[in-house]
């Protein structure tokens, strides 16, 4: 019977001091992913925030020129919010809140038949790519909630509506829960996590989007999925949404599904606009819970639309929205 022979021990010594080294590079490769160096959003690089703001004025020039441009301070930082004078008598504005790593420019198809429907507030979403600057953490959905609420305080008009896009829906959703005191209606476009999850295949899909030093062609075959297959190169919106996704670092609460008892404490009309092949959520749950849980809701399936449904649909949704709200406000 032969034995295998112990290893000498400078040989096991060896291979512990490998082992011990792949282990240490692993631990540091995955404290460099993991780390968050700020606590606030913030611009990866000088050159990064350049090419964003170049893309965002390239964008920003398709929309009517603003009657007026604000930066409004809050808490948690300062909120850029551009005002558009529109056609119509109410007296009650609309507050447009933008997508996610968008901003301002990605309601360049709507605003001009949403100025048909009421005055116009358009703002960039604080702590997300944009005009906006986060100055301190915002730690909870009561933050998000709070520095939305103070720049409607800083506004000049008693109520407002609200129009919230894709994670903009989201936003207004929460506000409505947390502080609906100026909330007039809530006008919800595609919303994401607001109705339905985000199915687990479009999670998976989004990481590699996310990661920032991946190829361009990622984020740019990301963008296209969620636009329903649609090319977005040499597109003015998308090429800012692209620059932003890789240039700025978010440090923001992940939004929760916002449970159905919670939609059913809004006492506001909402107009809920479900597209039929967005892949940010199953459309036809998205509409039974809507249907089952607001409490004063008019719900709108946009057959074929997919989640890009406001450049998609932009006449058909200003006419809903007129629709929707009050003659008189």
């Amino acid at each position: 019977m032969t034995e295998t022979a112990a290893a000498p021990p400078r040989r096991r010594r060896r291979r512990w001091l490998v082992t011990l080294g792949v282990v240490a590079v692993l631990a540091l490769v995955v404290a460099l992913l993991l780390r968050q160096p700020s606590p606030v959003g913030h611009w990866r690089s000088a050159d990064g925030h350049d090419r964003y703001l170049a893309a965002y004025d390239e964008a920003f020039a398709d929309l009517p020129e603003p009657e007026r441009t604000r930066d409004v301070r809050t808490d948690f930082g300062v909120v850029r919010v551009y005002r558009f004078a529109g056609a119509s008598t109410r007296t009650t504005p609309l507050v447009l809140l933008p997508g996610t790593a968008s901003g301002t420019p990605v309601w360049a198809d709507n605003l001009p038949s949403l100025l048909d429907v009421a005055d116009v507030y358009a703002l960039d979403l604080l702590g997300e790519p944009g005009r906006s600057v986060q100055e301190r953490p915002i730690r909870d959905h009561g933050d998000q909630a709070a520095w939305l609420d103070q720049v409607l305080a800083a506004l000049p008009e008693d109520a407002f509506h609200l129009v919230g896009l894709s994670i903009g829906g989201w936003t207004a959703t929460n506000l409505v829960l947390h502080a609906p005191e100026r909330v007039a209606s809530l006008t919800l476009v595609d919303p994401v996590r607001v109705f339905a999850d985000i199915p687990a295949g479009t999670a998976v899909r989004s990481l590699p989007a996310s990661v920032p030093w991946l190829p361009r062609a990622w984020r740019d075959s990301f963008a296209s999925y969620t636009a329903g297959g649609a090319p977005v190169e040499d597109v003015p919106v998308a090429e800012m949404i692209e620059a932003g996704m890789q240039g700025y670092a978010m440090r923001l609460p992940q939004p929760s599904l916002v449970p159905e008892e919670d939609l059913g404490r809004i006492d506001v009309p909402v107009l809920a606009i479900v597209a039929e092949e967005s892949v940010m959520h199953d459309a036809s749950r998205a509409v039974e819970v809507a249907e089952r849980a607001l409490q004063d809701g008019t719900v709108s399936l946009y057959e074929g639309a997919s989640h890009a449904v406001n450049g998609e649909e932009p006449e058909r949704i200003a006419r809903d929205v007129a629709a929707f709200l009050p003659a008189d406000r």
